[in-house]
């Protein structure tokens, strides 16, 4: 599940940065409709997956807030990359040595 949520996470912090481009006028408004129907749908899948993956590593609700702050905040799903990459290392190492 946690490559599943990793993938969603990319992808719905992608979709915020373009939905962010056509806000700033880089791109269309023309597509307004598809790019906001993605995100929005990327970004119900974000919380469901990240309630999903905190409840089965068992993190805390402050960790799981962190998580659905940096789905609004631009940018930060490379900070959350980071954790999600960490704690895949972290069970990874643990399967092995178990």
């Amino acid at each position: 599940m946690l490559v599943a949520f990793r993938a969603i996470s990319i992808s719905e912090g992608l979709s915020y940065l373009t939905i962010l481009a056509v806000t700033l006028g880089l791109i269309s408004r023309e597509f307004v409709y598809v790019i906001g129907m993605t995100h929005g749908v990327l970004f119900m899948l974000y919380l469901v997956a990240s309630l999903l993956v905190s409840s089965q590593r068992g993190w805390s609700l402050v960790t799981w807030l962190g998580l659905l702050v940096a789905a609004i905040v631009p940018f930060a799903f490379v900070l959350v990359e980071w954790f999600l990459r960490r704690a895949q290392a972290q069970n990874s190492s643990a399967e092995a040595t178990g």
